[in-house]
């Protein structure tokens, strides 16, 4: 009732308003605040969305805050929990991150505007299924980005192949390219993101849900056998088998030249120049291969999305907000400034001809979001899943340490 009631008023006002009947005063307009995370949007893009929303908007004035990564779920909890007149009515949050958000009840259900007006069921599914919590959509894809295959076009021509279309043929194009001093590949022993796609692409879980209890599932057939590929992709290479793509980052490998390919989002890219500018026109990029010619494999999508607080005063504003950063307009602006994929699959097209931008949207098709349960961030301060790759990588039983690491998940994600 809340929100028609204050529909009704600012239709009202807008309408007296253009009349030349009702005066622009500061007692008539309302103000929405959203919080942004740092380096999500250039200032260039908020300064002309925000211009271009007022104009539209003539009774809403918008105050943007940006926010950091570090310490900022904390602050969304509190802002959650108690009405600061000075708090929140948007905000920006990592898409994992909803359902923790959503389990207190401290969102706002945006099911009915998602499927009605929004296009829900178009929305890529790496953004769109971490959004919800039961069957209902809290969190609203606004970008994504995801991993593909960085690789060296010169060293490919050298060694006479080209980029894979299929998962094994990427097996054989790197052994080719494992030659002398150059790595057919970088990927580091614990790179677990890399890892839950090849689960995926195989048809199975990091974990399962069943009546509301959450199992680890990383000792399924299908995990065994993604965790098989990982093992002989990753010894065409010397990546460390003890640590992560950042220890040491990745980039700094690449970048020293005698690297054929990693696995990372286009936008690492940027440092990898800054660190050896002669590689400027020998970098390309494809999807990560699937197992079928013709479709990308499956991947971690990493994004965000943007979220209504319940205990927002200006409700109707704020779902406004949200539509307009959210939709074909503004989104593919977003894409095309800051080089993500847009939320929806056939708005790929306004990221054609950047090589990079176009793999990662092809890759983004197939998308996937760890595991729907607030509890996953637990999961992945412990990681069992680094030590589970680990103990493969170093020869041990993969069935019995995909047990163990299965078994810790559950333990975890039960826990109270």
């Amino acid at each position: 009732m809340r929100r028609r009631l204050l529909a009704l008023v600012c239709v009202s006002a807008s309408l007296l308003t253009g009349c030349g009947v009702m005066s622009d005063s500061a007692a008539d307009r309302r103000t929405v605040t959203v919080w942004l995370m740092q380096h999500s949007a250039s200032q260039d893009f908020l300064d002309r969305f925000t211009a271009e929303f007022e104009r539209e908007h003539e009774t809403l004035d918008l105050d943007i805050r940006i926010q950091e990564w570090t310490g900022i779920g904390e602050k969304v909890q509190r802002a959650l929990r108690g009405r600061d007149p000075d708090g929140p009515d948007v905000i920006e949050v990592g898409n994992t991150q909803v359902s923790a958000y959503a389990e207190s009840d401290g969102l706002l259900d945006l099911t009915l505007e998602s499927m009605r007006d929004w296009g829900r069921d178009d929305w890529l599914p790496g953004l769109a299924e971490p959004g919800r919590w039961g069957s209902q959509q809290y969190g609203i894809p606004w970008y994504a980005a995801n991993r593909v295959v960085v690789y060296r076009k010169d060293l490919f021509r050298a060694a006479g192949v080209t980029p894979p279309r299929t998962r094994e043929e990427w097996l054989d194009v790197t052994e080719r390219l494992d030659t002398g001093d150059t790595q057919g590949v970088y990927l580091a022993g614990q790179d677990w993101y890399t890892l839950a796609g090849l689960i995926w692409e195989e048809g199975g879980e990091l974990a399962t849900e069943r009546d509301g209890v959450w199992k680890g599932a990383l000792d399924s057939e299908a995990a065994l056998r993604g965790m098989d590929f990982y093992r002989r992709l990753q010894q065409l290479g010397d990546g460390p088998v003890d640590a992560d793509e950042e220890h040491p980052p990745q980039a700094g490998v690449f970048a020293d030249g005698k690297v054929a390919q990693i696995v990372a989002v286009p936008g690492l890219v940027r440092a990898i120049l800054q660190q050896n500018p002669g590689l400027e026109d020998k970098i390309g990029y494809f999807p990560v291969p699937g197992k079928e010619a013709g479709r990308p494999g499956a991947v971690f999508t990493g994004g965000s999305d943007l979220v209504v607080p319940a205990n927002t005063d200006a409700e109707d504003a704020a779902v406004e907000v949200v539509a307009a950063l959210t939709g074909a307009r503004w989104n593919t602006d977003l894409a095309r400034t800051m080089n993500y994929v847009p939320n929806k699959a056939d708005l790929a097209g306004s990221v054609a001809g950047e090589e990079g931008l176009e793999a990662m949207a092809a890759g983004a098709a197939r998308g996937r979001a760890t595991p729907a349960t607030p509890r996953w961030s637990v999961v992945e301060a412990d990681n069992p899943i680094k030590e589970y790759m680990t103990e493969v990588l170093t020869g041990a039983d993969p069935e019995k340490e995909a047990e163990r690491a299965a078994r810790r998940i559950t333990e975890t994600l039960a826990f109270e």
